[in-house]
């Protein structure tokens, strides 16, 4: 199992920046691709950025130039920071790990319980 602790987050005024945090720990379980995804108010959830093992980010075109995603820690955290915040960058952030169990075949994928992000005008 995994569990997906997130951090980070809250009210920023438009213009502004902040940096979210999530750490994934576990046991006999190799972690692979971690990332952010966002759910505004009444619509679906949306892929912010990535970042695979290898360190390759990727990232939506509605945050790229604006967001850096980096991975610490013997690969387990990562980070999100956004810069030029704007009001239609609020929303819930939630970080998904994708995880290989040991001798599983299949991968598996774990969510945090998700941290708020308010952009004020």
């Amino acid at each position: 199992q995994v569990q997906v602790v997130e951090s980070g987050g809250g009210l920023v005024q438009a213009g502004g920046s902040l940096t979210l945090s999530c750490t994934a720990s576990r046991s006999n379980i190799s972690i692979n691709t971690m990332g952010w995804y966002r759910q505004a108010p009444g619509k679906q959830r949306e892929l912010v950025a990535t970042i695979t093992s290898g360190g390759t980010p990727n990232y939506s075109d509605s945050v790229k130039g604006r967001a850096t995603i980096s991975r610490h820690n013997a690969n387990i955290t990562i980070f999100l920071r956004m810069n030029s915040l704007k009001p239609e960058d609020t929303g819930v952030y939630y970080c998904n790990v994708q995880a290989l169990a040991l001798g599983s075949r299949y991968e598996s994928e774990y969510w945090g319980q998700g941290t708020q992000v308010t952009v004020s005008l």
